[in-house]
């Protein structure tokens, strides 16, 4: 388990891949849209329209964010206007594979 005495340095800590993937799930936004993209795929509007309370540039840079995180898949297609969807990447899938288990266990924890 974890050595509660060690005491990191900062700059470890900053590096650390778990501090990173700790942070992005932590946002706010980060989980609903991840959690909603984990069902189906979405079109942007669909998107907006789930999460209650999202304003439409801070859906834009949640799905920015997750893409270039390579957590999320942005498919454009020649329609017009252009149509775009946003899925799970495979990435992402597993992320919230990973997840599940923390997911159940506040779930079930919620009343404490």
């Amino acid at each position: 388990m974890l050595d509660t005495h060690t005491r990191v340095p900062v700059a470890e800590y900053d590096a650390c891949p778990v501090t990173g993937i700790v942070r992005r799930i932590g946002e706010r936004w980060t989980l609903v849209v991840l959690s909603l993209l984990s069902r189906r795929r979405y079109r942007f509007n669909e998107l907006h329209r789930a999460i209650e309370g999202i304003s439409q540039r801070m859906l834009t840079r949640t799905l920015r964010t997750l893409e270039a995180d390579g957590l999320v898949e942005r498919t454009v297609y020649p329609t017009v206007p252009p149509s775009v969807e946003y899925a799970l990447s495979p990435k992402g899938a597993a992320l919230m594979e990973s997840l599940a288990g923390l997911i159940d266990w506040a779930v079930t924890h919620s009343d404490a």
